[in-house]
Protein backbone atom coordinates (compact mmCIF):
# COMPACT_ATOMS: atom_id res chain seq x y z
CA UNK A 1 0.00 0.00 0.00
CA UNK A 2 1.40 3.38 -0.89
CA UNK A 3 1.88 5.43 1.69
CA UNK A 4 0.37 9.27 1.62
CA UNK A 5 2.74 12.43 1.69
CA UNK A 6 2.79 14.05 5.36
CA UNK A 7 2.97 17.56 3.35
CA UNK A 8 -0.29 16.76 1.46
CA UNK A 9 -2.30 18.47 3.80
CA UNK A 10 -0.12 21.31 4.24
CA UNK A 11 0.39 21.94 0.60
CA UNK A 12 -3.19 22.54 0.33
CA UNK A 13 -3.56 24.40 2.25
CA UNK A 14 -1.55 26.74 0.96
CA UNK A 15 -2.70 26.30 -2.33
CA UNK A 16 -6.53 27.30 -0.57
CA UNK A 17 -4.70 30.14 0.86
CA UNK A 18 -3.44 31.91 -2.70
CA UNK A 19 -6.50 30.75 -4.31
CA UNK A 20 -8.68 33.59 -3.97
CA UNK A 21 -7.94 36.44 -5.96
CA UNK A 22 -7.75 39.38 -3.36
CA UNK A 23 -5.57 38.15 -1.20
CA UNK A 24 -3.86 37.43 -4.83
CA UNK A 25 -3.91 40.95 -5.03
CA UNK A 26 -2.36 41.92 -1.59
CA UNK A 27 0.60 39.29 -2.00
CA UNK A 28 1.54 41.03 -5.20
CA UNK A 29 0.89 44.14 -4.32
CA UNK A 30 3.20 44.09 -1.08
CA UNK A 31 5.80 42.35 -3.41
CA UNK A 32 7.02 46.50 -3.23
CA UNK A 33 8.85 44.86 -0.09
CA UNK A 34 6.98 47.74 2.09
CA UNK A 35 4.83 47.23 5.21
CA UNK A 36 1.11 48.24 4.10
CA UNK A 37 -1.98 49.30 6.32
CA UNK A 38 -4.98 47.20 6.25
CA UNK A 39 -6.79 50.57 4.78
CA UNK A 40 -4.37 50.74 1.86
CA UNK A 41 -4.75 47.08 0.67
CA UNK A 42 -8.71 46.94 0.99
CA UNK A 43 -8.55 50.26 -0.99
CA UNK A 44 -6.13 48.32 -3.37
CA UNK A 45 -8.14 45.01 -3.66
CA UNK A 46 -11.26 46.90 -4.04
CA UNK A 47 -13.00 45.48 -0.81
CA UNK A 48 -14.37 46.54 2.23
CA UNK A 49 -12.02 47.10 5.40
CA UNK A 50 -13.34 44.40 7.34
CA UNK A 51 -13.75 41.48 4.48
CA UNK A 52 -10.05 42.39 3.75
CA UNK A 53 -9.36 41.95 7.70
CA UNK A 54 -10.80 38.61 7.14
CA UNK A 55 -8.40 37.60 4.46
CA UNK A 56 -5.38 39.49 5.94
CA UNK A 57 -6.01 37.27 9.26
CA UNK A 58 -5.56 34.06 7.29
CA UNK A 59 -2.59 34.81 5.33
CA UNK A 60 -0.85 36.01 8.56
CA UNK A 61 -2.00 32.60 9.89
CA UNK A 62 -0.81 30.81 6.88
CA UNK A 63 3.13 32.27 7.22
CA UNK A 64 2.50 34.20 4.77
CA UNK A 65 2.60 37.90 5.81
CA UNK A 66 4.31 39.62 9.64
CA UNK A 67 1.89 42.40 10.77
CA UNK A 68 2.34 44.92 13.74
CA UNK A 69 0.38 47.95 15.27
CA UNK A 70 1.33 51.54 15.35
CA UNK A 71 -1.73 52.96 17.10
CA UNK A 72 -4.74 52.62 15.49
CA UNK A 73 -3.07 51.06 12.03
CA UNK A 74 -2.20 47.52 11.14
CA UNK A 75 0.68 46.98 8.66
CA UNK A 76 1.70 43.87 7.15
CA UNK A 77 4.21 43.24 5.21
CA UNK A 78 5.40 39.60 3.56
CA UNK A 79 6.80 37.11 5.77
CA UNK A 80 10.51 36.99 4.08
CA UNK A 81 12.42 36.74 1.02
CA UNK A 82 11.13 33.07 0.71
CA UNK A 83 7.51 34.16 0.68
CA UNK A 84 7.81 36.77 -2.10
CA UNK A 85 9.46 34.49 -4.03
CA UNK A 86 6.91 31.67 -4.11
CA UNK A 87 4.63 34.48 -4.96
CA UNK A 88 6.52 35.91 -7.52
CA UNK A 89 7.53 32.52 -9.14
CA UNK A 90 3.47 31.53 -9.13
CA UNK A 91 2.71 35.00 -10.67
CA UNK A 92 5.53 34.28 -13.63
CA UNK A 93 3.92 31.28 -14.77
CA UNK A 94 0.25 33.10 -15.34
CA UNK A 95 0.04 32.84 -19.23
CA UNK A 96 0.61 36.06 -20.93
CA UNK A 97 -2.85 35.75 -23.10
CA UNK A 98 -4.46 35.53 -19.02
CA UNK A 99 -3.55 39.18 -18.19
CA UNK A 100 -6.34 41.21 -19.73
CA UNK A 101 -5.28 44.41 -21.76
CA UNK A 102 -4.93 47.78 -20.49
CA UNK A 103 -8.03 49.75 -20.47
CA UNK A 104 -6.51 53.16 -20.24
CA UNK A 105 -3.49 54.97 -20.95
CA UNK A 106 -2.78 55.09 -17.35
CA UNK A 107 -2.64 51.71 -17.33
CA UNK A 108 -0.84 51.13 -20.09
CA UNK A 109 1.74 53.62 -19.06
CA UNK A 110 1.99 52.35 -15.63
CA UNK A 111 2.55 48.53 -17.09
CA UNK A 112 5.13 49.72 -19.31
CA UNK A 113 6.87 51.46 -16.38
CA UNK A 114 6.91 48.25 -14.70
CA UNK A 115 8.21 45.45 -17.40
CA UNK A 116 11.20 48.55 -17.89
CA UNK A 117 12.22 48.53 -14.20
CA UNK A 118 10.73 47.54 -11.05
CA UNK A 119 11.68 45.95 -7.88
CA UNK A 120 10.74 42.47 -6.92
CA UNK A 121 10.44 42.25 -3.29
CA UNK A 122 14.15 43.62 -2.33
CA UNK A 123 15.76 43.29 -5.89
CA UNK A 124 15.98 44.35 -9.58
CA UNK A 125 13.53 42.78 -11.88
CA UNK A 126 11.99 43.62 -15.25
CA UNK A 127 14.27 44.32 -18.26
CA UNK A 128 16.67 46.19 -15.88
CA UNK A 129 17.33 43.00 -14.31
CA UNK A 130 17.82 40.98 -16.47
CA UNK A 131 20.17 43.10 -18.01
CA UNK A 132 22.33 43.93 -15.03
CA UNK A 133 22.30 39.95 -14.48
CA UNK A 134 23.58 39.14 -18.28
CA UNK A 135 26.05 41.86 -17.68
CA UNK A 136 27.09 40.42 -14.72
CA UNK A 137 27.20 36.80 -16.16
CA UNK A 138 29.20 38.60 -19.14
CA UNK A 139 31.34 39.76 -17.16
CA UNK A 140 32.20 36.32 -15.19
CA UNK A 141 31.24 37.94 -12.05
CA UNK A 142 28.18 35.21 -12.06
CA UNK A 143 27.44 32.02 -13.16
CA UNK A 144 24.00 30.36 -14.33
CA UNK A 145 25.30 27.13 -15.19
CA UNK A 146 24.01 24.63 -12.59
CA UNK A 147 21.56 27.73 -10.86
CA UNK A 148 22.96 30.73 -10.05
CA UNK A 149 26.24 31.15 -8.25
CA UNK A 150 29.07 34.48 -7.99
CA UNK A 151 32.05 33.44 -8.98
CA UNK A 152 35.23 34.37 -7.29
CA UNK A 153 35.81 38.02 -9.24
CA UNK A 154 31.99 38.17 -8.63
CA UNK A 155 32.90 38.03 -5.05
CA UNK A 156 35.55 40.90 -5.58
CA UNK A 157 33.21 43.31 -7.58
CA UNK A 158 30.77 43.16 -4.99
CA UNK A 159 33.95 44.04 -2.69
CA UNK A 160 34.99 46.68 -4.99
CA UNK A 161 31.96 48.46 -5.56
CA UNK A 162 31.48 49.38 -1.57
CA UNK A 163 28.12 46.68 -1.86
CA UNK A 164 28.07 45.08 1.31
CA UNK A 165 27.24 41.30 1.43
CA UNK A 166 26.25 39.37 4.29
CA UNK A 167 27.46 35.69 3.87
CA UNK A 168 26.65 34.58 7.39
CA UNK A 169 22.58 34.18 7.03
CA UNK A 170 20.60 31.00 5.75
CA UNK A 171 19.79 32.88 2.86
CA UNK A 172 21.39 31.82 -0.35
CA UNK A 173 24.00 34.31 -1.56
CA UNK A 174 22.61 33.83 -5.19
CA UNK A 175 19.82 32.72 -6.87
CA UNK A 176 17.71 32.93 -9.73
CA UNK A 177 14.47 34.52 -10.00
CA UNK A 178 11.83 33.78 -12.64
CA UNK A 179 10.77 37.46 -14.54
CA UNK A 180 6.74 37.50 -15.10
CA UNK A 181 7.28 39.85 -17.54
CA UNK A 182 10.85 38.71 -19.31
CA UNK A 183 10.29 35.27 -19.03
CA UNK A 184 13.89 34.47 -17.85
CA UNK A 185 15.50 34.61 -14.13
CA UNK A 186 16.93 37.65 -12.45
CA UNK A 187 19.78 37.96 -9.70
CA UNK A 188 17.97 37.15 -6.50
CA UNK A 189 19.12 36.52 -2.87
CA UNK A 190 21.43 38.06 -0.84
CA UNK A 191 24.07 39.82 -3.76
CA UNK A 192 20.46 40.89 -5.77
CA UNK A 193 18.99 42.69 -2.69
CA UNK A 194 22.75 44.43 -1.42
CA UNK A 195 22.58 45.33 -5.29
CA UNK A 196 19.26 46.75 -5.48
CA UNK A 197 19.65 48.50 -1.80
CA UNK A 198 22.65 49.83 -3.04
CA UNK A 199 21.09 51.30 -6.39
CA UNK A 200 18.38 52.77 -4.88
CA UNK A 201 20.58 54.40 -1.98
CA UNK A 202 23.32 56.01 -4.36
CA UNK A 203 20.52 57.37 -6.58
CA UNK A 204 20.90 54.98 -9.47
CA UNK A 205 17.04 54.71 -9.52
CA UNK A 206 14.60 56.18 -7.89
CA UNK A 207 11.08 54.93 -7.08
CA UNK A 208 7.91 56.33 -9.27
CA UNK A 209 3.97 55.91 -9.21
CA UNK A 210 2.44 54.41 -6.60
CA UNK A 211 3.96 50.24 -7.24
CA UNK A 212 7.09 48.86 -7.44
CA UNK A 213 8.43 50.45 -11.22
CA UNK A 214 11.76 52.35 -10.44
CA UNK A 215 13.66 54.46 -13.19
CA UNK A 216 17.30 54.17 -13.84
CA UNK A 217 18.65 58.31 -13.27
CA UNK A 218 21.75 59.71 -15.81
CA UNK A 219 23.85 58.53 -12.44
CA UNK A 220 22.80 55.19 -12.85
CA UNK A 221 23.36 54.97 -15.98
CA UNK A 222 26.74 56.43 -15.73
CA UNK A 223 27.38 53.83 -12.80
CA UNK A 224 26.65 50.63 -14.53
CA UNK A 225 27.87 51.96 -17.89
CA UNK A 226 31.30 52.27 -16.25
CA UNK A 227 31.32 48.96 -13.70
CA UNK A 228 29.08 46.95 -16.08
CA UNK A 229 29.65 48.02 -19.32
CA UNK A 230 25.51 48.45 -19.24
CA UNK A 231 23.97 50.18 -22.47
CA UNK A 232 20.89 51.68 -20.45
CA UNK A 233 19.45 53.40 -23.71
CA UNK A 234 16.94 50.68 -24.34
CA UNK A 235 16.06 51.14 -20.20
CA UNK A 236 15.11 54.71 -20.40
Amino acid sequence: MTTRDARAPGLAALAALLADETRAACLLALLDGRAWTAGELARHAGVAASTLSEHLGKLVAGGLLTEERQGRHRYVRLADARAAQLVEELAARVPPDAVPPPRTLRQSGAGSAMARARTCYDHLAGRLGIAVTDALTDRGLLTQDTGFALTAAGLAWFDATGIALDRRGRRPLARGCLDWTERRPHLAGTAGAALCGHALSAGWCVRIGSERAVQLTATGERALGDLLGLDATALR
